[in-house]
């Protein structure tokens, strides 16, 4: 069912969602009484609760408000075709809270009745729901669910190495990553640096080799320096936990190692496949793990945003700037999906290595005293640009387009600015009894570009 936001909707209804119940307020088109009751938060409650909505209205659409853009809640009522989703941002329903009661005071019921306000007098302002086709929902939550399984990766990893700090640091020394396979089957058959001096040499030149290390040369080393080590503690009881403790996470970091690989076959299959692929492929710097993952942050639906503007905003690259008075300041958008952010801004800083202009563009901001990922995020503004251009014609990158693009672009600024911004020349000083009474000609105004927050606008040069 295609609805717009025009269209008038049988009724506006909000739910204030919960783990075990949910609050709702309904108001009929047409009429002034809010109804408001709660619903379990079970599979079955909402399909008899959609069921009798839908019979209750004839099949006409409904607007419904709750503070969820991606959840349960969501996965459950988008599926009622009746029901027309409007998510509200929770920052938005707390500050709206705090308009009408600056107490504090909080409750689901209330909450359910203000997010109904919030539908009933500001639709126009709040985006409705539209879910992308199903390849790109599936890259979505591939791309996202990787990114936790890194983040536990990591977690993991840092857990081990604070243990292994305790009973066993040479581990540390010798070997450059500790979450690797390498690592993991060497502590999972020798979990104390005891139990690694006793093993045969040959016994561990064979186990190195069939973990590819690094030459003959390196394995001799290693075997020296296993001979030389010294424990870090005799203390049984944080010897026998540390031991359990690294088992546990060694096991961890081998399951998490074969799910990250896992989702990396799954999200370039379904990459691959997906129509916009080859766009985002083409771009510097983005390669397989970056491209899945901005063909997630974009999407198919083309009319989702209408600029390059709105995608930067977005996507948090865009700076805010915020004045009071004779005082003005600029600071990074802190509002924003942040996955998205931190993919976007990874693009760019990937892009310096491959594009010569990114580069160049890189250094000239350093130049200019900017931080690093101030730098890199001011790069990222101009790749959003082009991406979002690519992206609407359904075209690839391509460099040289770019290049002649950015010199036609510089061609018509300076035939313009020399056209209506003539230089400052001198006048004829007039001569005879005439020259009291004339008054000197004006000059030509000057302008010149002015950098304002990493952007550029005209100013008038001081006479």
């Amino acid at each position: 069912m295609n609805v717009s936001l025009d269209t008038e909707f049988a009724a506006c209804l909000a739910l204030d969602w919960a783990d075990q119940k949910h609050a709702w307020a309904l108001r009929v088109a047409g009429h002034r009484h809010t109804h408001q009751g709660e619903l379990e938060n079970t599979p079955e409650a909402v399909e008899t609760w959609a069921s009798e909505l839908e019979q209750r209205f004839g099949g006409r659409p409904i607007a419904v408000a709750l503070e969820q853009r991606r959840g349960a809640v969501v996965a459950v009522l988008s599926k009622y075709a009746h029901l027309v989703l409007f998510p509200v941002h929770p920052n938005t329903l707390d500050h709206y809270r705090q308009s009408f009661y600056p107490s504090g005071a909080k409750s689901d019921p209330s909450d359910a009745g203000l997010l109904l306000e919030l539908l009933w007098q500001h639709r126009d302002r709040l985006r409705r729901l539209r879910p992308d086709t199903g390849e790109t929902r599936q890259l979505q939550f591939l791309v996202e669910q990787r990114r936790r399984l890194v983040d536990d990766k990591t977690g993991y990893s840092n857990r081990l190495t604070a243990t292994l700090k305790q009973v066993f640091p040479q581990v540390l020394k010798w070997f450059d990553e500790v979450s690797s396979p390498l690592v993991g089957d060497l502590l999972r058959r020798w979990p104390s640096l005891q139990q690694l001096q006793r093993v045969r040499p040959d016994t561990l030149r064979r186990f190195l080799r069939e973990h590819n290390c690094r030459g003959p040369q390196r394995i001799e080393q290693l075997l020296q320096l296993i001979r030389q080590a010294i424990p870090a503690t005799h203390d049984p009881a944080l010897l026998e936990s540390g031991r359990l403790a690294i088992g546990s996470w060694v096991e961890l970091l081998a399951l998490l190692r074969e799910q990250i690989l896992r989702h990396d076959q799954q999200i370039e299959e379904v990459a691959q496949a997906h129509p916009d692929f080859a766009i985002v492929d083409s771009f510097p710097g983005a390669g397989r793990a970056l491209a899945p993952r901005l063909l997630a942050a974009l999407g198919t639906d083309r009319s989702r945003f209408q600029n390059a503007g709105q995608l930067q905003c977005y996507t948090g690259i865009a700076p805010v700037s915020e004045s009071s008075g004779q005082q003005r300041w600029v600071h990074c958008r802190w509002a924003c999906p942040k996955f998205v952010r931190q993919t976007v801004q990874e693009w760019a800083q990937h892009s310096i290595g491959q594009c010569d202009w990114a580069r160049q563009y890189y250094q000239a901001q350093r130049a200019r005293g900017k931080s690093h990922h101030t730098a890199v995020r001011a790069l990222a503004f101009k790749w959003l640009r082009i991406l979002f251009r690519c992206w609407q014609d359904r075209q690839p990158y391509q460099e040289h387009i770019y290049q002649q693009a950015v010199a036609r672009h510089a061609s018509r600024n300076a035939t313009a600015h020399s056209g209506s911004l003539p230089a400052r020349s001198p006048q004829a000083q007039p001569t005879g009894p005439s020259s009291t009474t004339q008054s000197p000609a004006p000059s030509a105004v000057q302008l010149r570009w002015e950098s304002c927050a990493g952007f550029f606008k005209l100013g008038v040069v001081a006479p």
